[in-house]
């Protein structure tokens, strides 16, 4: 694994509307590793993948991919670079009246020029990799779980992307599917030397192939290291998040007024 870094995020911050999100965030990203961003719902992990996708602008701070800062590219260059990125979405988002095999084809056939006999061949090598070739003239309301989960992976590396960037892939899943998804996941990583990005809820299956991990909370990294040191952490957030206990500093409850002014308590004689 390379030191040096593909993904940059400089003390970024970001907010919808007034509610803040990312408070001066700060993380990198080095080739060929596999870093984990953890944290409970709403502690802005998604909106990280968008801000390096350039789906979003930070406030402040700066977030630069291949040394290239995101928010100032024009439209063209960041149609370029998203070119270089694969995503894998929370529930595998597949196009469902296409088959398996057209579903990984269509980034070949979207961003590439190269021959329908080409673009078979490169189809059928992605869905090998996943162990779905004989799945190819099937649709997504043939597949299971799991094996759609696989094919959306498939269709993530078609264009063979220096980054990937995977929101929740192991969502729903069974354990021997997770097993599988969490293999994939690391193997295909290194295969292509690429960088991969997981946002995710699932700490045992995380920790067990990535290379660094990040915890954020309240819009602020909590934690940060190595899967031995998060597990070894003391800090009662990482402590609660690892081991999901439902006592810690880490409420349940959106913040909100009290329950007297929430009821009009205080107004009765």
């Amino acid at each position: 694994m390379s030191s040096e870094a593909l993904v940059e995020l400089d003390a970024v911050e970001f907010a919808y509307a007034q509610r803040p999100i990312l408070k001066g965030v700060r993380m990198r990203f080095p080739r060929g590793s596999v870093v984990a961003i953890m944290g409970g719902s709403g502690c802005g992990k998604t909106t990280l993948l968008r801000l390096i996708g350039g789906q979003l602008r930070p406030s402040k701070g700066g977030v630069r991919v291949e040394s290239q800062d995101v928010a100032g590219l024009s439209h063209g260059a960041l149609y370029r670079l998203r070119r270089r990125m694969g995503m894998l979405f929370q529930f595998g988002a597949l196009f469902t009246d296409l088959t398996v095999f057209d579903n990984v084809a269509f980034p070949l056939r979207e961003h590439t020029s190269l021959s329908e006999t080409m673009i078979r061949d490169l189809v059928l090598m992605k869905l090998q990799a996943v162990g779905l070739r004989g799945a190819a003239q099937l649709r997504p309301a043939e597949l299971s779980g799991g094996m759609a989960r696989r094919v959306a992976l498939a269709r993530a590396v078609a264009l063979d992307p220096m980054l990937i960037m995977y929101d929740e892939p192991f969502t729903g899943l069974d354990p021997i599917s997770l097993g599988v998804i969490a293999n994939l996941i690391r193997r295909l990583n290194d295969a292509l030397g690429a960088t991969s990005v997981l946002v995710t809820h699932d700490v045992e299956a995380s920790l067990r192939i990535v290379d660094y991990v990040y915890i954020l909370d309240g819009g602020l990294i909590v934690a940060e290291g190595t899967p031995e040191q998060i597990r070894a952490s003391a800090e009662p957030v990482v402590h609660q998040f690892v081991h999901g206990e439902a006592d810690g500093p880490v409420g349940f409850h959106y913040p909100a007024a009290g329950l007297a002014q929430s009821f009009g308590m205080g107004e009765r004689p």
